[in-house]
C-alpha cells in the first residue's frame, strides 16, 4: 500500500504531508511525557522488527500478494501515539533508504498506514473494553478487527485519494481497494491476534512493562526475532502487492513516477550480484536505521521534557 510518486496530484499529496508533520509534531510531544529510559530499546526493537515483517510479502488469491502492516500490533502494545512514531520511522526509512513509497506521497503514505491505523485499532480495541472488560474471548476478537480494520481504512483511503488526483473513479477504485485488502487485512489479522493471544498468555498483559523491558532476554528475543525476519526476506513472494495490482488491473499503473534520487532501490546492495545476499543485508541495515531513530527521537524527547520539568521546577 506504498504510494509511489506520479499517483497523487500537488492538491491531494501536500495537505496531506502538512497533516501527516501536524499529527507526528503533536506525537512527539505527547509521548515525551510517558517515554522512560528502560522502554525506549524495546519499542525500538519492535519498530525494527515491523521494518523486517513488511519486507516479507505472502501470496494472496490472484497472483497478488500483501505484508504485514504491523501499526493494530504496535497500537496495541505501546498506545496509538507511539505506533504513529513508530511508523512513520519505519516509512521514512523505507522511503528515503530503498525508494519503497514516493518522497512526494511520504505524507499520505504516513497518514493512511499509521494515523489511520492506529487511531482505527485504537477505537476499536476501546470499544471492546468498554463493552467486554476482560473478558477471556474479547481481547484476541478484538485484535484480530483491528489488524483487519486498519488494513482496509488504509486502503479505502488510499482509494479516495487516487480519486481525489483525478487517476480513476472513486466508485472504481475505492471498492476495489478494499475487496483486495480485505483479504489481506485477514492475515494481518491473523498474525496480530496471534501475537496478542500469546503475549497474554505468557504475561497475561501486553503492556510493555519497565522491568520487563529492561531485560538482556527479552532484547534476545526481539533481536532474534528481527534477524529471523530478514533472513526470510528473499523467500517473499514476487507477485505485485495490492495497490500494484489494483493499478495494473484498472490501468494507471504507468503513472508510477521513479523518486530522484536512488541510494538503495527494492532493497538491493550495489555491486553485490548474490540479490538474496543484498536482501538480507538490506532489510538489517533498515532494521538498524528504524532502532536507531526511535531511539535518538525517544531519548532525546524524553531529555528535553526532563529539562522542561527541571526549569519549571526551578521557577516554582
Amino acid at each position: 500500500m506504498h504510494i509511489p510518486d506520479g499517483f497523487l496530484s500537488p492538491s491531494v499529496a501536500l495537505p496531506l504531508w502538512g497533516v501527516s508533520v501536524g499529527i507526528s509534531g503533536y506525537v512527539l510531544r505527547r509521548v515525551s511525557q510517558d517515554l522512560t529510559e528502560q522502554e525506549t530499546p524495546m519499542i525500538g526493537v519492535v519498530a525494527a522488527g515491523i521494518f523486517a515483517a513488511q519486507m516479507l510479502n505472502f501470496p494472496i488469491a490472484g497472483g497478488t500478494s500483501g505484508h504485514l502492516m504491523g501499526t493494530a500490533l504496535a497500537t496495541l502494545l505501546f498506545g496509538p501515539w507511539m505506533a504513529i512514531l513508530i511508523m512513520t520511522c519505519v516509512l521514512i526509512t523505507q522511503t528515503l533508504v530503498f525508494q519503497d513509497g514516493g518522497l512526494i506521497a511520504l505524507g499520505a503514505n504516513v497518514f493512511n498506514m499509521g494515523i489511520i491505523g492506529a487511531l482505527v485499532a485504537h477505537a476499536i480495541d476501546q470499544t471492546f473494553r468498554s463493552l467486554f472488560g476482560d473478558r477471556r474471548w474479547a481481547r484476541p476478537v478484538a485484535a484480530f478487527l483491528c489488524g483487519w480494520a486498519a488494513i482496509v481504512m488504509g486502503a479505502l483511503a488510499t482509494g479516495m485519494e487516487l480519486a481525489l488526483s483525478g487517476l480513476v473513479p472513486a466508485n472504481v477504485v475505492v471498492p476495489a481497494m478494499g475487496g483486495i485488502h480485505a483479504l489481506i487485512g485477514v492475515v494481518e489479522g491473523l498474525i496480530t491476534m496471534s501475537a496478542v493471544t500469546f503475549l497474554t498468555t505468557v504475561r497475561g498483559d501486553l503492556k510493555i512493562e519497565r522491568k520487563i523491558a529492561g531485560r538482556t532476554p527479552a532484547w534476545i528475543a526481539g533481536l532474534a526475532i528481527v534477524l529471523i525476519l530478514t533472513l526470510l526476506a528473499p523467500l517473499a513472494s514476487a507477485d505485485p502487492d495490492g495497490l500494484e495490482r489494483v493499478a495494473e488491473d484498472l490501468g494507471f499503473i504507468q503513472a508510477a513516477r521513479p523518486s530522484a534520487f536512488s541510494l538503495l532501490p527494492d532493497y538491493t546492495i550495489p555491486g553485490l550480484p548474490n540479490e538474496s545476499l543484498a536482501t538480507i543485508l538490506a532489510g538489517i541495515l533498515g532494521a538498524i536505521i528504524v532502532l536507531a531513530l526511535i531511539l535518538i527521537l525517544g531519548l532525546g524527547q524524553r531529555s528535553r521534557a526532563r529539562q522542561a520539568e527541571k526549569a519549571s521546577g526551578a521557577k516554582t
